[in-house]
């Protein structure tokens, strides 16, 4: 007897490959707050790695929604900022890896927008109360297709750009990240076991900020891909 169920069941999320017909399953987001020095700085946080451990919020699959879309402002907010982000999509299960098998987990890469109600994201912070309103809300992950690290190589270097109806407003570069996507890898697999259709969100560079309705939200990750957003009027 097959099982059924009360409401329709939602298909899974799925992000395109560059040059594969079938999709990467989505199982988990995971991000990475204050992965940037200057962007810490610029949020009136200070990072010393020395000290500190990386921390991770979560997104729900359900967020996700492909480059190029296009979406209104979102409710309850009028604070809503930009977050350009190097994303990590991992291919094999693993638990406690070591930073020598990290690149073997990695399948690919993508650029993603981690799309932040700022001014709940603060407000939740100034309490010590989770950030789920501020960042886990509908179409708050934006992702462009996935390049596989099998054509790209493994990136540890390169160029992270955004810009808002043309002019530049986040520019750094991967190499900047404090805690790198082996380190990263490493650590978040102390914590999880690690599965295929897993993506991290690695942490946005500086130079964050508001996104208007009629915007136009474009990015580049050297050697990666390219993401778009429009915020409709």
């Amino acid at each position: 007897m097959s099982e059924q169920y009360l409401y329709p069941v939602t298909p899974p999320s799925s992000v395109e490959v560059v040059g594969e017909e079938s999709l990467y399953n989505v199982n988990r987001i995971f991000c990475v707050g204050r992965n940037y020095l200057a962007h810490a700085s610029e949020m009136g946080v200070a990072v010393d790695k020395s000290k500190q451990e990386p921390f991770y919020f979560l997104k729900d699959p359900s967020t996700l929604i492909p480059s190029g879309s296009a979406i209104s402002y979102p409710p309850q907010t009028s604070n809503y900022h930009h977050e350009m982000e190097f994303v990590v999509a991992i291919g094999k299960s693993g638990f406690e890896i070591t930073e020598d098998e990290a690149d073997s987990y990695i399948y690919g890469y993508a650029c993603g927008l981690d799309m932040t109600r700022r001014d709940l994201q603060l407000k939740a912070r100034e309490t010590g109360r989770p950030w789920d309103l501020g960042k886990n809300f509908e179409e708050s992950a934006v992702i462009s297709p996935i390049v596989k690290a099998s054509d790209s190589g493994i990136i540890n270097e390169g160029s992270i750009e955004l810009t808002v109806n043309g002019q530049t407003k986040q520019s750094s570069d991967l190499n900047l990240l404090i805690w790198s996507v082996k380190e990263i890898i490493v650590h978040l697999s102390k914590f999880y076991h690690l599965q295929p259709g897993d993506l991290i969100f690695t942490g946005t560079p500086e130079g964050v900020g508001p996104v208007e309705a009629g915007d136009q939200i474009k990015g580049k990750i050297q050697g990666v891909n390219e993401i778009e957003l429009t915020i409709l009027r």
